[in-house]
């Protein structure tokens, strides 16, 4: 007998399932987004309290703050998600926003740190002779341009953030890939629904990418 008879190509991707499943899977689309929009805008506050404290002259704000940006961003956000939900039993939607956060805001503080330092120093100097308070320097000087310079890497960290709020799903939270894990088991095809998926997230991030480009295009005008 011939030794490849004992293989066959599987049918790996059924396309009237995928389409049919779209509905179904989007329907996990609002906690997605949900979860994307407020942990981005928490981390992004956050990320800059941060920054400003690693700035600080102070040690009683530099060193607490490197720590935690350290410890941060050498932990998985999986490791974050499970010991704020599991170790703290909060309900799956706030530690999910938590963890995220969190976990976003030590990589936004170090995108801002830099942002800052790119800003030349004769602007901090030039708002200093004017006599503003440091308020006043970051939030009307500094900010303004080192946010422009921060758009790029930001994007990246909002992209990575959209597509790692599918570790919710892992807590319970019928986000689009909890949604797509339910069909996926309902209907025996894990490999179809798992490609749809892979696609929804890729069209979401490109639209991302495309909002991103417009922002960058809008600032440099």
């Amino acid at each position: 007998m011939n030794w490849l008879s004992h293989f066959s190509i599987p049918n790996f991707f059924d396309a009237p399932l995928a389409v049919q499943s779209i509905p179904k899977i989007l329907a996990g689309f609002p906690i997605s987004a949900f979860l994307t929009i407020i942990s981005f805008a928490l981390a992004l506050i956050l990320g800059l309290l941060l920054t400003l404290a690693q700035l600080s002259k102070f040690r009683i704000l530099h060193w607490p703050a490197r720590a935690f940006i350290s410890f941060m961003r050498g932990v998985p956000m999986l490791v974050v998600l499970f010991i704020i939900y599991f170790g703290f039993q909060t309900d799956a939607i706030p530690a999910a926003i938590i963890s995220f956060t969190i976990s976003c805001s030590a990589f936004i503080s170090e995108v801002f740190r830099s942002s800052f330092l790119a800003v030349n120093n004769g602007q901090w100097e030039a708002t200093y002779s004017l006599g503003l308070p440091y308020r006043k320097v970051i939030s009307k000087v500094v900010l303004p341009q080192a946010f422009r310079v921060a758009i790029p890497a930001l994007g990246n960290i909002l992209l990575d953030l959209f597509k790692g709020t599918s570790l919710a799903a892992m807590i319970t939270v019928t986000d689009m890939f909890m949604d797509a894990k339910i069909v996926a088991g309902a209907n025996l095809d894990y490999m179809t629904i798992y490609i749809t998926i892979a696609i929804i997230y890729w069209f979401f991030c490109w639209l991302i990418t495309i909002g991103q480009t417009q922002l960058e295009n809008h600032l440099a005008l």
